[in-house]
């Protein structure tokens, strides 16, 4: 019995070394040198391998074709065979979600890898001849002093059928949700040092565990040996979205500890979306314009409000920020006072573009600008005037306009008119008193 539980434990430990190389590979390790900076992904990477090959992917190995209606294609047709793709950038926490139907057939492995430069790593793997259950697995920083970090996850059919599987990596745990259902969490405090933390890009493939040239440790881990004349093998992924928690530009190791905390996220912004569309609106309200006058008097007084709209992807925001309110005054020795009313309101709406990030567009207005008349010229508004405002211009904004104020004429007074009648006669008759 205990030669059996040795032999074993002996196969299980021969069977992870060989799968563990297979899968994870670097081409510099920040752990022991210095590397460049890795390039970052956007916000999100919405893929949909229905409508063929996407944006943002690499293929790494063998060849991929694309189906109209399963998606990208991994076929395993002979010895050596690993058609493998992974995302061109990488991503800091968030969330990696793949749609895939597992490849059938006796050693076949479909793996859903997230790998760092640093040999973090979590992932999904189908073996071929088992068709109840997925396995779950993780490493940190490449160690693989153990192998007791992997759990089987039921499931039906997964070599016949498509499922949602998903890893919901955050800093403090990490997720694996079948169908959108929870199937295993693991805390950071649980794994210790060993918690994936570091960038990652995803990595989709088909691979042979079961190859007859395989060590025989590996060949038992994936059920058994490969007979190729049995295929070829197939798996087929719709779809893969993906969201970052930290997009920038690049990311940078600070140092050789593997941690969260020594990556530097270059051009970090804002992850609430990749992109949208929101409008901006801009209102210009005029309020009533009071102008009175006797002889010269003008009095006026102008308000407006301005608008800062604050654009995200899940609703718009409005907040009105009144101006200032200007009055200015000039009198002279008498005064009659005729108030116009004088109400405006202009509403332009211009979309404002956010793109990866929530930002907030700020549209002001300035105030509707009411040049006096000339000293001595009667301003008396007839009733029901309307002063035009300024018009919107197309950024948003409103454009001031100078508006004279309405001239009724010069016409001399009937008051000064009488005046100069009574003066006429008063001079005719000291003229002809004088002459007799």
């Amino acid at each position: 019995m205990h030669s059996t539980l040795a032999n074993s434990a002996a196969l299980l430990l021969a069977a992870a070394i060989p799968m563990a190389s297979a899968q994870t590979y670097t081409s510099c390790n920040p752990l022991d040198s210095t590397c460049p900076s890795d390039s970052a992904m956007g916000a999100s990477l919405n893929s949909d391998f229905t409508a063929g090959a996407a944006d943002g992917w690499t293929v790494t190995a063998g060849s991929i074709t694309y189906d109209g209606s399963n998606g990208a294609v991994f076929t395993i047709s002979a010895e050596g065979d690993a058609p493998t793709i992974e995302t061109t950038d990488y991503f800091f926490f968030g969330t990696a979600e793949v749609k895939m139907q597992a490849s059938p057939g006796t050693g076949i492995v479909s793996s859903i890898v997230l790998e760092s430069d640093d040999l973090d790593e979590v992932d999904w793997e189908a073996l071929g001849g088992y068709t109840t259950y997925i396995e779950t697995n993780y490493f940190g920083k490449g160690y693989t002093g153990s192998y007791n970090r992997s759990t089987n996850a039921d499931v039906s059919s997964p070599q016949t059928s498509f499922h949602t599987y998903t890893v919901n990596w955050q800093r403090d745990s990490i997720q694996w949700l079948i169908d959108g259902a929870v199937v295993r969490t693991l805390t950071a405090e649980e794994a210790g040092d060993y918690f994936p933390q570091t960038p990652m890009r995803l990595r989709i493939g088909t691979w042979a565990g079961g190859d007859p040239n395989n060590a025989e440790g590996t060949i038992e881990w994936a059920g058994g040996v490969t007979n190729y004349a049995d295929g070829p093998f197939t798996a087929y992924v719709q779809s893969v979205s993906i969201t970052n928690e930290n997009p920038g530009s690049s990311y940078t190791y600070n140092g050789n500890s593997g941690s969260a905390d020594s990556i530097e996220v270059n051009g970090a912004y804002s992850a609430s979306t990749t992109s949208s569309v929101a409008p901006s609106t801009t209102s210009t309200v005029a309020s009533t314009t009071s102008t009175s006058s006797s002889s010269s008097t003008t009095s006026t007084s102008t308000s407006s409000t301005s608008s800062v709209v604050t654009t995200s992807s899940a609703a718009e925001t409005t907040t009105s920020i009144p101006l200032s309110t200007s009055s200015s005054s000039s009198s002279s020795s008498s005064s009659s006072t005729s108030s116009t009313p004088s109400s405006t309101t202009t509403t332009t709406t211009t979309p404002a573009v956010v793109s990866s990030t929530t930002f907030s567009s700020v549209a002001s207005s300035t105030p509707t600008i009411v040049v006096p008349p000339p000293i001595g010229v009667n301003t008396t508004l007839p009733s029901n005037t309307t002063t035009a405002t300024g018009t919107g211009s197309p950024s948003g904004s409103s454009t001031p306009t100078a508006t004279p104020a309405p001239q009724a004429g010069s016409a001399m007074p009937t008051a000064s008119v009488a005046s100069s009648a009574v003066a006429l006669y008063c001079f005719l008759f000291a003229i002809v008193a004088y002459a007799l």
